[in-house]
C-alpha cells in the first residue's frame, strides 16, 4: 500500500475536521460566538473585555456587546479588577458554568451516538488512536 502524500492527507483531513465541527455546532443552543467567550472563561479563568476581544481576534467594541449579552442572560458576572480600578475582569457565573457544560454535554453526546451507530469496532479503535495523533498535530 502506497503512503498517502502530506499534503493529501492535510486537505482531506481539513475538511472532514470542518464538516464534523460544523455538524456537532448543530446540538448548540447558545451561538457559537458566546460559547467560544464561555469556554475561554472556562479554561482560562477571569479576563478583561480587551482580553477576551484579543483572545476571539474580535474589536473590543465587539466584545463588550457579547459580554453585555452575556451578563443579561446570567451567564458571567463582572468584578472590579484586583490591581487596576479603571477596569473590570468577566467571570462564569455558576449559571454560565452549567450552560457551558450542558453544551458540551449535547456536543459530546451527538458525537458519541454517532460513533456507536456508524462505526465498527475496528473503526473505533482507528478513531481512538486517530484522536492522540490530532494531538500531536494540535500541539505542534
Amino acid at each position: 500500500m502506497n503512503t498517502p502524500e502530506p499534503a493529501a492527507v492535510a486537505t482531506e483531513l481539513r475538511t472532514a475536521m470542518g464538516k464534523l465541527t460544523r455538524r456537532v455546532k448543530h446540538e448548540d443552543r447558545i451561538p457559537h460566538g458566546q460559547v467560544a467567550v464561555l469556554g475561554t472563561l472556562d479554561r482560562d479563568g477571569a479576563m478583561t473585555t480587551s482580553d477576551l476581544a484579543a483572545d476571539q481576534r474580535v474589536r473590543p467594541q465587539s466584545m463588550a456587546r457579547a459580554v453585555g449579552l452575556l451578563m443579561e442572560q446570567g451567564l458571567v458576572v463582572r468584578r472590579a479588577h484586583p490591581t487596576d480600578g479603571r477596569k473590570f475582569l468577566v467571570e462564569l457565573s455558576p449559571a454560565g458554568q452549567a450552560a457551558l457544560e450542558a453544551e458540551r454535554g449535547r456536543r459530546a453526546g451527538w458525537l458519541a451516538q454517532a460513533i456507536e451507530l456508524e462505526l465498527t469496532g475496528e473503526e473505533r479503535e482507528v478513531l481512538a488512536r486517530s484522536a492522540a495523533l490530532m494531538e500531536r498535530l494540535a500541539a505542534r
